[in-house]
């Protein structure tokens, strides 16, 4: 008995020792932050999937524009933010549907991608419209990256002439939304 209950003894110490390193290995500041970094590392390499991975992020991230702008519609009342609440909520399926018919004509793939986690703009006190101007130009400025990262990975004609056009209206929306900032609330 004693020749088995050492080897079986060693082995369970190793087992645990294994789950105890990968559980404070996951557990740990670092774990999460090169998790998250993996996350933010973008399209990665320039294969055969890298237009999918591009449709699937932007389809994400017009989602998260109309999920910013559903909190913002309910609690502004400058009429400006409502009526781009209007139009993010009228213009970004589009946009999302344009995306999904391309992956569906080229990949086969009908699935949607899920609702991206966006900042909660909180109540409706006198800081909702910074926080929410703030929300979305950093939105903005992400999609900008994405767009850049693409037309160095991207062959196809519509996907640099979407990544062209979304840039261009960002950029351009940036401008408008920091004027505003600026003249709302002096911050530049």
């Amino acid at each position: 008995m004693n020749k088995l209950s050492v080897p079986l003894t060693l082995s369970l110490m190793i087992v645990s020792l294994v789950i105890g390193l990968a559980g404070g290995y996951y557990l740990s500041p670092s774990y999460q932050q090169t998790m998250y970094e993996k996350e933010e590392m973008g399209f990665g390499q320039a294969d055969r999937f890298v237009d999918l991975r591009y449709i699937n992020q932007m389809a994400t991230h017009h989602k998260g524009a109309i999920l910013l702008s559903n909190q913002i519609a309910e609690k502004t009342e400058r009429d400006e933010l409502k009526e781009l609440a209007i139009a993010i909520q009228a213009g970004e399926p589009k946009l999302i549907e344009e995306l999904y018919g391309w992956k569906k004509d080229w990949y086969k793939d009908a699935r949607t991608v899920p609702d991206p986690k966006v900042a909660n703009l909180g109540t409706p006190d006198e800081k909702v419209d910074l926080r929410f101007l703030n929300a979305l130009i950093a939105h903005h400025e992400a999609g900008i990256v994405m767009t850049r990262e693409i037309r160095t990975k991207s062959s196809r004609k519509e996907i640099l002439d979407n990544a062209d056009a979304v840039e261009t209206f960002l950029t351009g929306s940036i401008t408008t939304l920091k004027k505003w900032r600026e003249q709302w609330f002096n911050v530049t």
